[in-house]
C-alpha cells in the first residue's frame, strides 16, 4: 500500500514540468487573442488601400483561425501550439514573398519564438531551419549583391535572436525550478511543523495530566505518610506500655530469685539443687531484662540501625551457655541435646545476640520434636563459620519454609497451633544474623527433620583505610626489626571522660561502646584536672541547660587543644526525680543492693519506710529486702493510695517507697496532695517505676559541641558530615567509632 502511494505520488521534477506547462497553456490563450486583436488591425489597415487585397486576406486568417485551431485541437495543448506556430510561420512567409525586397522576412522569428516558448528548445530550431531558406530565397532569385547582403543579415539576425530568447529562457526556467522546489521543501517543513505542533499539544496534554496524576499521588503519599506517623506513635506507646508490663513480674522473679541465693537465711536452709535452679531461673530472667531493653531500641530505631556490641568470642561459650539455658527442655521431654563446636573458634560478634539467635533456634527445635532430638555443630570454611542447628521433629513442607522468615508468619497446621509461638523468633533471629554481615537459611523435609543454618564471618571487619593513614607520617624512615619483640602488645581503648549527675549516659556508653574505657566526673573542674593528667578522645557532659554549659566550657577553657566535647540533655533517673519533686528514683526491676544504696543515700538507715504498690508480690518482695538488711526497719505497706493516705494520717514515716502506676489514687495524685500537705511535704519519696526516664523515642532535642583550640575548614566540615549523616539516615551507624565520630 505504501509503495504504490509512493509511485503514484509526482517527483519534484515533474511537478516543476507540470507547472512551467500551465505557464505555457496561460500564455497560449493569451497568444491567440492578441493573433485575433493583429488580424482586426491588419484587417482595418487594409480597409482603406483597395489595392492591397492580400493583406486583408492575412488579417482575416488571423481573426478566424484561432477558431479553426481551437476545433481541430480539440483542448489539446501541443495540438494548439503548433497549429499557432504554423499559422504565424505561414503568415510571415506569405508576407515575405508579398513585399519583397523589404526587411519583411524578419518577421519569421515570430514562429520561432513561438515555438521556443510554447515547445521546446527543439521547436524552435525546427522553424528556425525551415525559416532560414525563406529568407535567403528573394536574394537568390533577383541576383543582386546588396539584397543577398541584406538577406544575410536577416538570417543572422533571425538565429541571434533565437540564442538570445534561449539564453534569456534557462535562468527563467532555472530560478522556477529552485522556486518550486524550495517552495516543495517548504511545505514538507511546514507539514512536519504541524505535526509537531500537535505532538507538543498531546505531549502537553499529557503533562497537564501526567501533573493532576501527581497532585493526586502527593495527596495519598501525605494520608499514607499521616499514617505511618500514626502508626508509629501507636507503635512507641504500644512497646512502651508492654515494656512496663513486663518489668513488673519480671521484677518480682529478679528480686525473689536475688534474695534467695544472696541472702538465704531468710527463707532458712535450701537444698544445693534448689539455689542451682534459682541460679538458672535469675540468669534467665537477667536476659529477659536485657530483651525487654532491646523491644524500646527496636521501637526508636530501624532494624540495620540496632546497636551491637561485637567483641572477640569463643563460639563454643555461647553455645554452651545457650544449651545449658535450654536443656531443662529437652530433658524434660526425653530428647538430647548435642553440640560439636571447635574449642578454639573465635569470633567477633555480638555475644547477646548470637546466643538470643541459638536461644530461639533450640527453643523452637525442643518445642516442636516428640522423638529423638537436636544437633548443634559449627564448621569452617573459606573465613567463615557455618553453624547449623538439625533436629528430628516432624519438618516444614516446602511452600511453607519461605514464609516462616518473615514476620509473624506460621506454619498453617496442627504443630504450630498445638505448640503456640508469635511468628517473630525466626524473623529477628534473621535480621540478627545479617547484621553481622551472615545470612540465614532452612533445608528441611517433611517426616524426616528440620536444619537451620546460619553463617558468619570469622574476622572482625576491616578499619577504614583513613583511620590508619592518619597515624602515619610519610617522612618517617622504616627499619626492620631484627628480632621478635618480647614485651606483649597492651590493648588500648578508646578513653572518654563523663560529666553527670547520674549514671544515664555512661549505662548507654556502656550498652553500645562496650569497648570504651569511661571515665566519670561530676563537676567540669573535675573533668578538667581529669583531661589534664590523661588524655582522652573526648569530653561527654549530660546537663540540662545545654547553651549555658557550652558557654562554660569555652570561657572556662576546660578542654585541651584538639579535644572535642559533646553536649547534651539526656534525661535519667537524678531529672525525672527532679521534675517530679521526689529525692529518688529506681526504675524495675530493682536489686536489693540498688533499694539499700537509695536509702543510705538519703541517710535513712533505720526507721519506718511506707511501702505503696498495687502489687502484691511487689509489696513482698520490697518487704523481704527491708528486712533480711539487718537495719531494723519498720515495713508499713499500702495497696492503693487511698490505704497510703490513710496510713499518712495517722503515722509519720520517715520515708516513703512508691509506685507512680496504681488503679484509682495514683502515684501522681499522691504527690501532689504531699506538696499541699505542710506535715507531709519533708517526707522523703523514693519513686519505684517500671518505667525508664530515658526510655522514650525522642531522647534528647539539642546537642552541643565544642572543640578545643577551635576548628580548621576541613574539621568543621567533617563535623558537618557527622552530624547530617545519622539524621539523613534517620539513625546512627551501626558501629559508631570515636575515632570518626570525633576527628581530631
Amino acid at each position: 500500500m505504501a509503495e504504490s502511494t509512493a509511485s503514484t505520488t509526482p517527483s519534484i521534477g515533474q511537478q516543476h514540468r507540470w507547472n512551467i506547462r500551465q505557464l505555457q497553456e496561460q500564455a497560449l490563450e493569451t497568444l491567440y487573442l492578441l493573433t485575433e486583436f493583429a488580424g482586426l488591425v491588419v484587417t482595418f489597415l487594409t480597409y482603406a488601400a483597395r489595392e492591397q487585397w492580400q493583406g486583408g486576406v492575412l488579417g482575416l486568417m488571423l481573426m478566424l483561425f484561432p477558431f479553426a485551431a481551437h476545433a481541430l485541437s480539440r483542448g489539446r495543448y501541443l495540438a494548439r501550439a503548433w497549429l499557432l506556430v504554423g499559422l504565424w510561420f505561414a503568415v510571415t512567409g506569405a508576407t515575405s514573398a508579398w513585399l519583397p525586397g523589404t526587411s519583411a522576412p524578419v518577421l519569421l522569428a515570430l514562429p520561432m519564438a513561438l515555438a521556443l516558448l510554447l515547445i521546446s528548445s527543439a521547436a524552435g530550431l525546427l522553424i528556425g531551419a525551415l525559416a532560414s531558406p525563406l529568407m535567403m530565397l528573394p536574394a537568390l532569385v533577383s541576383g543582386n549583391g546588396a539584397p543577398a547582403t541584406d538577406g544575410l543579415l536577416s538570417l543572422i539576425l533571425l538565429w541571434g535572436l533565437l540564442a538570445l530568447i534561449w539564453l534569456a529562457l534557462r535562468p527563467i526556467y532555472g530560478s522556477l525550478g529552485w522556486s518550486w522546489e524550495q517552495y516543495s521543501q517548504i511545505r514538507q517543513q511546514l507539514a512536519q511543523a504541524r505535526d509537531t505542533q500537535a505532538d507538543l499539544k498531546q505531549a502537553l496534554k499529557d503533562v497537564d495530566e501526567a501533573g493532576a496524576q501527581m497532585i493526586r499521588l502527593n495527596e495519598l503519599l501525605g494520608a499514607a505518610r499521616r499514617a505511618a506517623e500514626e502508626a508509629q506513635r501507636a507503635k512507641t506507646e504500644f512497646v512502651t506500655n508492654v515494656s512496663h508490663e513486663l518489668r513488673t513480674p519480671l521484677n518480682m522473679i529478679i528480686g525473689f530469685a536475688e534474695m534467695m541465693l544472696q541472702a538465704p537465711g531468710t527463707y532458712g536452709r535450701l537444698p544445693r539443687m534448689l539455689r542451682a535452679d534459682l541460679a538458672v531461673i535469675l540468669r534467665n530472667s537477667q536476659h529477659l531484662s536485657e530483651l525487654i531493653d532491646d523491644v524500646l531500641d527496636l521501637s526508636q530505631i530501624e532494624a540495620r540501625q540496632m546497636a551491637l556490641t561485637r567483641e572477640p568470642t569463643q563460639l563454643s561459650e555461647i553455645v554452651t551457655a545457650a544449651a545449658e539455658a535450654i536443656r531443662p527442655l529437652f530433658q524434660m521431654k526425653g530428647l538430647y541435646l548435642t553440640t560439636e563446636v571447635p574449642d578454639d573458634l573465635t569470633l567477633y560478634c555480638d555475644r547477646t545476640r548470637l546466643r538470643e539467635v541459638l536461644l530461639n533456634l533450640l527453643s523452637n527445635a525442643g518445642r516442636f520434636t516428640e522423638q529423638g532430638g537436636v544437633c548443634v555443630k559449627a564448621q569452617v570454611a573459606d573465613h567463615a563459620v557455618t553453624v547449623s542447628v538439625a533436629d528430628t521433629g516432624p519438618g516444614i513442607a516446602p511452600e511453607d519454609q519461605s514464609r516462616l522468615f518473615q514476620p509473624f508468619q506460621q506454619v498453617d497446621g496442627s504443630i504450630r497451633r498445638r505448640f503456640g509461638g508469635s511468628g517473630l523468633g525466626l524473623a529477628i533471629s534473621k535480621h540478627f544474623v545479617e547484621m553481622h554481615g551472615g545470612n540465614m537459611w532452612m533445608d528441611s523435609t517433611p517426616g524426616k527433620g528440620t536444619i537451620i543454618y546460619f553463617q558468619l564471618p570469622i574476622d572482625a571487619p576491616a578499619s577504614p583505610a583513613t583511620a590508619a593513614l592518619r597515624w602515619l607520617n610519610p617522612e618517617w624512615e622504616y627499619r626492620q626489626r631484627t628480632r621478635p619483640a618480647l614485651a606483649p602488645v597492651p590493648k588500648i581503648k578508646p578513653r572518654v571522660v563523663v560529666v553527670e549527675q547520674g549514671t544515664v549516659l555512661q549505662r548507654l556508653l556502656r550498652r553500645y561502646w562496650g569497648e570504651t574505657e569511661i571515665a566519670h566526673a561530676k563537676t567540669l573542674g573535675e573533668a578538667a584536672n581529669e583531661l589534664a593528667h590523661r588524655p582522652a578522645r573526648a569530653l561527654l557532659v549530660n546537663d540540662l541547660s545545654v547553651g549555658a554549659t557550652v558557654e562554660h566550657i569555652r570561657q572556662a577553657n576546660v578542654l585541651p587543644s584538639g579535644t572535642p566535647a559533646l553536649v547534651c540533655a539526656l534525661p535519667g533517673e537524678a531529672q525525672a526525680a527532679q521534675r517530679l519533686g521526689v529525692e529518688g528514683y529506681l526504675v524495675k526491676p530493682i536489686s536489693r543492693a540498688a533499694l539499700l544504696e537509695a536509702l543510705d543515700q538519703l541517710g535513712i538507715t533505720e526507721g519506718t519506710v511506707l511501702l505503696v504498690d498495687d502489687e502484691q508480690d511487689a509489696i513482698q518482695l520490697f518487704w523481704r529486702m527491708l528486712a533480711s538488711s539487718g537495719r531494723g526497719y519498720r515495713v508499713l505497706t499500702a495497696n492503693t493510695g487511698e490505704r497510703a493516705l490513710s496510713i499518712l494520717r495517722s503515722e509519720r514515716p520517715d520515708v516513703i517507697l512508691l509506685d507512680l502506676v496504681m488503679p484509682g489514687t495514683d502515684g501522681f495524685h499522691l504527690l501532689a496532695l504531699r506538696e499541699q500537705e505542710k506535715a507531709w511535704r519533708d517526707i522523703p519519696v523514693i519513686v519505684m517505676s517500671a518505667r525508664d526516664p530515658s526510655g522514650h523515642a525522642i531522647a534528647v532535642s539539642s546537642v552541643g559541641i565544642v572543640h578545643g583550640g577551635g576548628l580548621t575548614v576541613p574539621q568543621l566540615l567533617a563535623y558537618i558530615q557527622m552530624v547530617t549523616g545519622p539524621l539523613t539516615s534517620n539513625g546512627l551507624p551501626e558501629r559508631p567509632e570515636l575515632l570518626t565520630a570525633f576527628p581530631d
